[in-house]
């Protein structure tokens, strides 16, 4: 386990910019992550492709982005969920993600099987005993 939240959240945003960068090319151009009881929400600013934005400007196109993104999501939810857990050591329960073809953003969101937060305080408590 991290000694630190904040370290822990800087290093799951790298994790994840690493990995995009080397799966598509590019990763987003902000991450941020937020460790909330039980959660880890991941925020993506600026994930859309040069391709991509020109598609989202036609109704069809923003389906076709929306359904790549979810098809290309299910084929590397492993792989997220791995990022996750190693850096960690708990158990992802679940896993969702969503991109708006409005403002260029994903969120990435993990249902953890204990309260990461509580792991974080009582690490914290032990410590200053």
């Amino acid at each position: 386990m991290m000694t630190s939240k904040k370290k822990l959240e800087i290093e799951l945003s790298e994790a994840f910019i690493k990995f995009q960068r080397d799966l598509i090319g590019r990763g987003p151009q902000e991450a941020k992550t937020y460790i909330v009881e039980d959660m880890i929400i991941l925020r993506f600013k600026g994930v859309l492709t040069t391709e991509e934005k020109h598609l989202v400007t036609h109704n069809t196109g923003k389906s076709l982005v929306k359904k790549m993104r979810q098809v290309l999501r299910e084929m590397y939810s492993k792989d997220y969920e791995e990022i996750i857990e190693r850096h960690t050591g708990c158990k992802v329960l679940s896993s969702h993600s969503d991109t708006s073809t409005n403002t260029g953003e994903r969120i990435e969101v993990f249902v953890m099987d204990r309260n990461i937060n509580k792991l974080f305080e009582e690490t914290n408590k032990h410590n200053l005993q």
